[in-house]
């Protein structure tokens, strides 16, 4: 299944073509008296809901259609890549929960930010991945001869951003995410850089943990009591791949994700520079 844009929505306006029709053919007398009619029975005020659900439909898809049509082709595929992606993660266990997708919608307007014709456009690729049939293989194909190195990091850590909205995240979750990382070529080194930062946020959330130098060690994907050497290394290395121009044709809401990816590395850097003075 390959990626395709949203079609502008088509009139619809089956009600205003008939009242048209009666206008055209019996005269305004024709058109008060079906009017009247739909009034008397009740129908009229059904039939007005009706024709504001569907405005509000129309207007809505209208929108996506829009917004899908302002944006390039790199971000419309990333985006529809990640929700395939993480559908596929979801339903790995034979069906996909209304708690999991409720996961994903939290993560686009949480994380992403984004606003209620992006989510409409989301919530539509959402029930296409549900119905799709594509293997994680061959979404990870598709991504890996589409996407630079840069990306599928990216890619690498929005997924374990949405793993890690959960208390506990399932073994065989966290499995997935390693075979993408392992998929995808992103080095072992990388995949436990990201993997660490999001255990530490969990358990720092869940126990309060105040270490702030094993915090700033996960973000730069060493192990405690690294040297300041190795730090500067670490630094250089995930300064050059996370910067946010690497990733600016994916779109601005995923050049952010890579902005505060370096606002963590240069908090990390800035603290161990300070405490080996």
């Amino acid at each position: 299944m390959q990626y395709q844009r949203q079609q502008q929505p088509g009139c619809g306006g089956c009600l205003l073509i008939l009242l048209l029709i009666i206008f055209l053919t019996g005269g305004a007398p024709a058109l008060i008296s079906f009017l009247g009619t739909l009034l008397y029975t009740g129908f009229f005020g059904i039939l007005l809901l009706f024709a504001m659900f569907w405005g509000f439909s129309y207007w809505l898809q209208k929108k996506v259609a829009t917004y899908e049509q302002s944006q390039t082709e790199s971000h419309n595929r990333f985006v529809w890549l990640l929700v395939q992606i993480l559908i596929h993660t979801a339903k790995i266990d034979g069906q996909i929960t209304r708690a999991e997708v409720q996961t994903i919608h939290r993560f686009f307007q949480t994380n992403l930010r984004y606003n209620q014709t992006q989510m409409a456009w989301v919530k539509e690729l959402i029930k296409e991945a549900a119905q799709a049939e594509q293997s994680l293989d061959a979404l990870l194909h598709e991504f890996k001869s589409t996407f630079t190195y840069e990306p599928r990091l990216i890619l690498l850590e929005l997924v374990y951003q949405i793993l890690y909205t959960k208390t506990e995240v399932p073994e065989y979750e966290l499995n997935i995410a390693r075979y993408i990382a392992d998929y995808l070529d992103i080095s072992s080194y990388d995949q436990k850089t990201v993997e660490a930062k999001y255990r530490y946020h969990q358990q720092y959330r869940s126990y309060g943990a105040a270490d702030s130098s094993a915090k700033h060690y996960a973000s730069l994907g060493l192990e405690k009591g690294a040297t300041f050497e190795e730090i500067k290394k670490a630094y250089r290395k995930l300064s050059m791949q996370y910067h946010p121009d690497k990733v600016s044709h994916l779109g601005e809401e995923f050049k952010k994700v890579a902005e505060e990816k370096m606002k963590e590395i240069n908090a990390a850097y800035d603290y161990f520079k300070k405490n080996s003075q």
